[in-house]
């Protein structure tokens, strides 16, 4: 059936449903929606379980509407009137290809009404539709651009979602069955994440990332079974962090034209580390893979899902996101293929456990068989201390050092360990664990905080409670301080003992270098690992002992200052908490394979699950096709 005729056939059904009077002007597929246009949007915010019922017999996410959108200036003016002014409205974002209006307010509960009563007199009135959030504590400029770029490029992206919504939702023509999973990076190592899932119908990669440090840095993106690019699905991508979405823009460079799917604040930082991926390239004098304008496709061509939303991405694949706990926003992509015929989840990254800012990995799916997995500390001996415990040394490190009138130097991912760090220190200094101390932030780690701030919804309860209702933001502590300038990091290098969380995470380029060179050689400083470093990264050689660093051609460090690993504050799942995730998920999968990890702990952990929980387990190599059905 040709999808013109599938959409006239939609819109007689639903004709038939809604109530006589609400008038259906048109129906047309966006994105993995069905949008409903009508004239009289005030009626169906009116009809409460409408757009459920439609939602349910059409078994499509639906979203209504106005054919004309009431002037954005006139809509904003409309909306405070409604509300009134004790809710503290700060901003108004109009989403014009969406249809869309986020509200930003101090109080949202006050912009949403009793039982929502507020948001449907919004919607009556302006016919926009409403989504309220909180007023985040500190302003992040990467969101702010990101959404300015949609509403400046929404004529595009809404012919873009039209063209979409048709290619996920044509016909279904082959006969056979099958899916295949085609590994394109990230097996027996760590980094450059890319995998096809393909069956008859429709292609999907699942990630794209880079390889710190390596002469293979991307993925396999020259095979055959991923060209032309331009035949590609959907690209779904897990979490934010480099050697997952680096080479996400490169693909629309290549040919590619279709959605990235992810959650709002992997989109926000992804696009925020990938600018500063290209940055950073460009100032060691590398070749640049792509320019900031495959960066701006990326997130025009990109669809958020938050957590939990199954959505259509192909004729015969659903997406659901589930929380992964490893850093704001990552998810375990799981995928229901055909109509019930198989389900299989990528993991990302992963944290089993409850860490300062998030909860654990979601392990309960309704249906589960196959499951790649990541086993980034899937060796035997690769136990971390309880998070407790680490802390507990790192105030003891500080201790140490500041006794001696040293600096600390901390080589911290911008996402994810900076502000597990930074929660912990602020904790540690308010209980007098440590003498006060000044702690500067360089490199891209307030930004990628003030992201956290504007997603509250992603962080534990405990941390929502304590900035929302208690009113004590950590983050916003008196002894942080931004490093913004040249001069500033030279103030921080010549002055007192303090203590520096800088990027990179793994010593291969940013500020972290410049307090390398001038800090190294006094024993009095210390070096402090607080995450993973990767084989042939400059972080993984400090850590082994090398005490002469080359950089560049001509330039050497000697490192006489302490280098000190505190085990305990990864993102990623230790072998223990690994083996845990399986034994206790539900459904148990038929098929495990063990990836993004070093060679022998992809092997070690597959070994192990089948051993103790007899799944079918594999560590693949790179560049193997799986077939799973």
């Amino acid at each position: 059936m040709l999808i013109e005729e599938r959409l006239k056939e939609i819109q007689e059904k639903i004709k038939k449903k809604v109530p006589k009077g609400i008038k259906v002007s048109s129906v047309e597929f966006e994105g993995p929606e069905l949008v409903i246009y009508t004239d009289d949007p005030k009626t169906f915010a009116d009809q409460d379980d409408l757009i459920k019922i439609l939602a349910r017999d059409i078994r499509k996410r639906i979203v209504v509407r106005p054919t004309i959108l009431e002037d954005p200036e006139r809509a904003a003016s409309a909306i405070r009137r409604v509300v009134g002014e004790n809710a503290g409205i700060s901003d108004i974002f109009f989403e014009a290809d969406s249809g869309e209006v986020l509200i930003e307010a101090e109080k949202p509960g006050v912009v949403i009404g009793k039982n929502g009563a507020t948001l449907r007199d919004i919607t009556r009135e302006i016919g926009w539709t409403p989504k309220v959030v909180r007023t985040p504590p500190i302003e992040s400029s990467t969101v702010k651009q990101v959404r300015q770029y949609l509403r400046a490029a929404h004529q595009e992206r809404k012919e873009l979602l039209k063209r979409i919504g048709r290619r996920i939702h044509r016909d279904v023509i082959a006969k056979d069955q099958w899916i295949r999973v085609t590994t394109l990076g990230c097996c027996r190592e760590v980094g450059r994440a890319a995998f096809l899932l393909s069956t008859p119908e429709s292609r999907v990669l699942i990630d794209c990332g880079e390889k710190p440090d390596s002469f293979e840095a991307t993925p396999y993106l020259y095979v055959p079974e991923i060209h032309p690019l331009s035949q590609l699905d959907a690209v779904v991508l897990t979490h934010a962090h480099l050697d997952h979405c680096a080479y996400i823009p490169l693909l629309y460079k290549y040919g590619y034209e279709g959605p990235v799917y992810s959650t709002p604040p992997t989109r926000d930082l992804a696009a925020m580390l990938q600018l500063d991926y290209l940055d950073v390239v460009n100032k060691e004098g590398k070749p640049i893979p792509y320019s900031s304008n495959e960066v701006k496709e990326y997130i025009k061509h990109s669809i958020v899902l938050n957590y939990g939303c199954v959505t259509d991405i192909a004729p015969d694949i659903k997406l659901t996101f589930h929380n992964a706990g490893h850093i704001l926003g990552s998810g375990i992509a799981h995928f229901h293929v055909g109509d019930g015929l198989y389900n299989v989840a990528f993991t990302g990254d992963l944290h089993y456990g409850k860490s300062r800012l998030f909860n654990a990995a979601v392990n309960h799916y309704p249906r589960l068989e196959a499951l790649f997995m990541e086993s980034t500390y899937g060796g035997a001996q690769d136990m971390q201390p309880n998070r407790a415990d680490a802390e507990e040394r790192l105030y003891g490190v500080f201790r140490e050092v500041l006794e001696r009138g040293g600096k600390i130097i901390i080589p911290a991912f911008a996402v994810g360990r900076s502000q597990e760090v930074m929660l912990a220190i602020e904790e540690g200094m308010r209980l007098g664990k440590f003498p006060p101390v000044k702690v500067y932030l360089d490199g891209m780690i307030k930004e990628a905080t003030a992201i956290h701030t504007t997603y509250p919804e992603y962080l534990n309860s405990e941390l929502r409670n304590l900035i929302f209702k208690e009113g004590h933001n950590p983050f916003l502590a008196e002894c942080f301080e931004q490093v913004d300038s040249a001069e500033k990091r030279e103030r921080v290098i010549t002055g007192e003992p303090c203590v520096i969380i800088t990027t990179s995470g793994m010593l291969n380029g940013g500020p972290v270098m410049e307090y390398l060179r001038n800090l190294a050689a006094d024993e009095r400083n210390c070096l402090v690992f607080v995450g993973y470093q990767a084989d042939g990264t400059l972080g993984r050689r400090i850590q082994k002992g090398w005490r002469e660093i080359p950089i560049g051609n001509r330039e050497t460090i000697v490192v006489n200052l302490d280098c000190i690993t505190v085990d305990g504050f990864s993102g990623h799942s230790d072998r223990r908490q690994l083996m845990n995730f399986v034994s206790h998920m539900q459904p148990k999968p038929e098929k495990i394979f063990a990836i993004h990890g070093d060679e022998n702990k992809t092997i070690d952990l597959a070994s192990s699950i089948y051993k103790k929980l007899h799944i079918q387990t594999t560590s693949p190599m790179n560049l193997e096709t799986y077939r799973l059905i």
